[in-house]
């Protein structure tokens, strides 16, 4: 090889290095370059559009173009039907609670009070048996149960004098009492305001004090004529029981009359 060709050799195999070294720099320097994304534009579609491609290109527009919904307020919650009738019956429970209470204290006051009427029957029971016991010994003894009153003074209403035990009439009034004498039997008032008579049945104790009176029956049915009498009857006073215990139960009949 002359000389010549060695020196085209040497200057094909420089310009491929040189050449190689500009590719190699190149490539480096578009490898490590930052990837800018392209803007996608807007797509035109040319020609005709099918159903369906229509249909999609208008919904993909309105979802670009949508806005975002807006959240109503909430309003306040409204009572359901169910809700109604759960108050309902809480309602007609409570109702149903208090009914039943107040039947028991209806119950209870009931009871109380036929209670308080047989203890009240069984003792007037007693004292009548104590009476007819007394009358049964004053009758073994000889003593005197019965007959009129005796003569006597009679000022406001009542006999003033020797008792007569049993029954007797002062001043158009009339009373029984086994085993005992009257001392005073008061009048009643005379701002009555219907005629007739008075049943009053009493209840005396030991010392002779009335200690109760209840209208027992008569010809007034007037209630003020007979609380009048009612209440004259309280005041009378009968002779002790001779034994200084016994109670006894009688009658007044009081006779109501205009002048």
């Amino acid at each position: 090889m002359t000389n010549k060709q060695q020196a085209h050799t040497i200057a094909a195999v420089g310009t491929a290095l040189f050449l190689l070294l500009l590719f190699l720099l190149l490539w480096f320097v578009y490898v490590g370059a930052p990837v800018q994304e392209e803007d996608e534009g807007i797509e035109i579609a040319f020609g005709e559009m099918t159903e369906t491609q229509s249909y999609a290109s208008a919904a993909e527009a309105t979802e670009l173009v949508a806005p975002q919904a807006v959240t109503a307020p909430s309003e306040p919650a409204v009572p359901t039907h169910n809700d109604l009738m759960t108050q309902e019956d809480e309602e007609s429970l409570e109702l149903a609670r208090q009914r039943e209470e107040e039947e028991r204290l209806r119950r209870e006051a009931e009871a109380e009070r036929l209670r308080q009427e047989q203890a009240a029957a069984e003792q007037r029971a007693r004292e009548e048996a104590a009476i007819a016991k007394a009358n049964q010994m004053g009758s073994l003894f000889g003593k005197q149960t019965g007959g009129a009153a005796g003569a006597g003074d009679v000022q406001g209403g009542s006999q003033k004098g020797n008792p007569v035990p049993g029954h007797g009439t002062i001043g158009g009034s009339s009373w029984t009492l086994a085993g005992r004498g009257v001392k005073t039997l008061p009048k009643p008032s005379t701002d009555f305001t219907q005629e007739g008579k008075v049943i009053v049945a009493i209840w005396v104790d030991a010392d002779g004090n009335v200690i109760d009176a209840q209208v027992q029956g008569g010809t007034v049915s007037d209630k003020k004529t007979q609380e009048l009498a009612r209440k004259a009857a309280l005041k009378a006073k009968f002779t002790p029981a001779e034994d200084g215990t016994t109670k006894a139960k009688g009658t007044i009949t009081y006779t109501f009359k205009f002048n």
